[in-house]
């Protein structure tokens, strides 16, 4: 009975827009998780996505699209995040909102590679320090404008994201029983641009940006203002293909916050029709011990969009490891 309420209430909202659709989905996941570095070293992992997804075609043709996320975690993280937007036409495509920018979006490379573990343990991009803005959760979202165009195998993209001030108030006391009202803002500016190319069964893409942050302290109002800047240059490269049973992908990526260049790789092998061994290291080029990553895992599928995954492996030092099951809906 509910579901044919539910039929007839969409049918009489949709009447006379006979264009528009509106879409479900996305997937859920729960297992253990192991970090030995933890004060919890096992834990409960589990995580529901759902994707609401509006599609409308206008008579000339232009494809408008949002899409809003509802996410709950395992603990207190769960939110419903911001809506993202965009507009099609040919091979040009304009994303609006609380989108994903030309390096986390994968429009020219692949940043994060063959995650293994139910988790995604280790990625070719663990623990780097290269800015990329992702779709955000609750709290105050930064805006991303991003721009792709696609012409037969090459692809170019630029973005812009631009975060709201975010100002922290303290109150602390003093001597005797004055007090200082301390408050600091961080505004935060980046821009991207990137450019891919498909060959056969390869691909090879870069992207170059920069993030500019300003943090200003004022003490009661005015007195003790100290403000800080940071200009950061950045570049990441990134080559991927498949041979047959076995796909890989590689990255190279530098950043002015970092003293060396930082590097990762990824594989994965179908052992069968239903199973995959995967495999990721990272290096993220910051300095000190520990700051390398790596892992195996493997991805069993059970039919239905329903997998087993699992995988161990070492990141900042500490052994980690997950196993769960993951069903896309």
């Amino acid at each position: 009975m509910k579901k044919v309420l539910f039929a007839t209430t969409a049918l009489i909202a949709t009447t006379g827009m006979a264009a528009a659709e509106i879409s479900f989905g996305g997937f859920g996941r729960f297992g253990l998780i192991y970090n030995d570095g933890a004060d919890d070293e096992t834990s409960i992992e589990q995580r529901f996505r759902l994707n609401i997804t509006g599609t409308a075609t206008a008579d000339n043709g232009l494809e408008f699209g949002a899409r809003a996320r509802i996410e709950t975690n395992d603990g207190a993280d769960s939110d419903v995040r911001a809506a993202e937007f965009n507009v099609e036409s040919g091979g040009f495509r304009l994303d609006v909102g609380n989108t994903s920018d030309v390096i986390d979006s994968g429009d020219v490379l692949d940043y994060y590679g063959y995650g293994v573990g139910l988790t995604a343990l280790v990625e070719t991009s663990t623990n780097f320090a290269l800015p990329a803005s992702g779709i955000s959760g609750d709290g105050d979202v930064p805006a991303t404008i991003k721009l792709r165009y696609t012409a037969g195998d090459f692809t170019v993209a630029a973005s812009v994201t631009d975060d709201r001030d975010v100002t922290s108030i303290t109150v602390a006391s003093t001597a005797g029983t004055a007090t200082a009202n301390t408050a600091t803002t961080v505004s935060r500016e980046e821009w991207q641009i990137g450019f891919g190319y498909n060959f056969g069964n390869y691909n090879v893409g870069v992207a170059f940006g920069n993030e500019d942050v300003t943090t200003t302290t004022l003490v009661n109002g005015a007195a003790a203002a100290t403000s800080t800047n940071v200009d950061n240059d950045f570049w990441a490269l990134g080559f991927g293909g498949e041979i047959g049973a076995f796909a890989f992908t590689l990255l190279v990526a530098d950043t002015d916050a970092n003293p060396d260049t930082a590097y990762g790789v990824s594989a994965k092998y179908d052992v069968g029709a239903a199973t995959e061994i995967r495999f990721a290291y990272s290096d993220t080029g910051a300095a000190g011990d520990d700051t390398d990553a790596y892992g195996i895992g493997f991805r069993h599928s059970l039919g239905g969009g329903v997998s087993l995954q699992g995988g161990v492996g070492e990141v900042a030092g500490n052994t980690v490891a997950d196993l769960g099951v993951r069903f896309d809906f």
